[in-house]
């Protein structure tokens, strides 16, 4: 689609959460599992599911008992987004921005004048999307941060992978400003300024909102840019939630696989070569298969879980320990790259068989996991991110990862 796309969420009410019910959030993702292919195939985006997550208070799960959240752990949000992306990988998806700043406000607890601003919206329904990069040759940053003849601060630039911006009510950006440092800044995505387009053009995730969002002179509140910097524990984290956010929606996709391809064989009453002989959920070689996908669901989403209680306990420490944990939590996490993907690819490329070439029907879908965990699993390289780990076992360093764009 070449035109805007805009799919603005409307905001809850002000005052106190919406009280997060487990009996509504399954409802919904039974609902939002039955015509996912559908759904994918005529490209119908998340507008109405994001909705309904927005009103069981979903996006505010993380927030702060005492700010009126939930004061749900990271993984505890983190296992809801696994299953919301077995339901549709790219509803689980859409939520990596705002996990992620939310994170980020909990790691600034001690930056209450930010958190006074921010859970409240959050708490209200408000939805963040998120976007950084940009799609251009070079890793150098043209979205600009240059204050105006009446001192206001407004921002100008295109980014292109901008994850849920398509349906958000705040963009998060990375920009320059006019000492071409780095900052991060928080935008009112309803301002005219600024236009989202579905043009995303991968062959999966296809609902997340991945595509473009240009910003055309948009004023910034200058309470909300801060300088990027070189900070350590920061990065860590932050390298640690979103990528682990990945992971989940990797993991989500394997559980689904499973289901589909279970749901697939009981439907089925004969085997290639072998009409009228077994049933097919009778034969060893396809309960085989079906093994190893369970197998595979299992390891992918306990590794993800496991890692994303490390975040929790890293972040709780008291400094210094806290970075030198955060610091080694990505190193896991690091590690876990390598894995799950690779785990979940082989599985959702070996689902198929199970049922010859009725297997690869587009009615069924089953392509579309192999699709969405192979685009997922190219955000970051992982051949780039396994080679750090063997740096590290060999010399004890890692590479100076730092915000590209200055």
């Amino acid at each position: 689609m070449s035109a805007p796309v805009l799919l603005r969420l409307s905001a809850a009410p002000t005052g106190a959460a919406a009280p997060f019910d487990e009996a509504s959030f399954a409802a919904l993702l039974g609902r939002a599992g039955q015509d996912v292919v559908q759904r994918e195939q005529s490209r119908t985006l998340l507008g109405e599911q994001l909705r309904e997550l927005r009103d069981l208070g979903f996006g505010a799960l993380a927030v702060p008992v005492e700010h009126g959240g939930r004061g749900a752990s990271f993984r505890d949000v983190l296992h809801r987004v696994v299953r919301l992306s077995a339901a549709d990988a790219s509803l689980g998806h859409v939520w990596r921005g705002h996990v992620a700043f939310v994170e980020a406000l909990r790691l600034d607890s001690a930056d209450d004048a930010r958190a006074r601003r921010w859970y409240p919206r959050l708490v209200r329904g408000d939805f963040v999307g998120n976007a950084q990069s940009e799609r251009q040759p070079t890793a150098t940053l043209e979205a600009r941060l240059v204050r105006g003849s009446d001192g206001t601060p407004r921002l100008t630039g295109r980014k292109y992978y901008t994850t849920g911006s398509l349906y958000a009510d705040w963009v998060h950006v990375a920009a320059l400003d006019d000492d071409g440092e780095r900052v991060a800044l928080t935008v009112d995505a309803s301002h005219p300024g600024v236009t989202s387009t579905d043009d995303w053009d991968g062959f999966g995730q296809l609902l997340t909102g991945s595509g473009s969002t240009a910003f055309d002179a948009v004023p910034v509140d200058p309470a909300e840019v801060r300088a990027a910097g070189d900070e350590p524990e920061r990065w860590h984290h932050l390298g640690s939630v979103f990528q682990l956010c990945l992971l989940a929606v990797v993991a989500g996709v394997a559980q689904r696989a499973l289901d589909d391809t279970a749901a697939f064989v009981r439907g089925r009453r004969r085997t290639f070569g072998f009409a009228g002989e077994t049933l097919p959920r009778e034969d060893p070689l396809v309960q085989l298969v079906v093994g190893e996908l369970s197998a595979a669901a299992s390891a992918a989403r306990r590794l993800v879980l496991s890692l994303a209680d490390d975040v929790d306990t890293a972040v709780a420490a008291a400094p210094p320990e806290r970075r030198e944990r955060l610091a080694e939590v990505q190193r896991e996490v690091f590690k876990a790259q390598e894995v799950v993907p690779k785990l979940v690819l082989d599985a959702s490329t070996r689902l198929f068989e199970v049922g010859g070439a009725s297997a690869v029907s587009l009615s069924a879908g089953l392509d579309r996991h192999w699709r969405n965990v192979r685009t997922v699993a190219s955000h970051n390289p992982a051949i780039q991110r396994t080679r750090a780990v063997g740096l590290w076992e060999l010399e004890g360093v890692l590479p100076d990862w730092k915000a590209p764009g200055r």
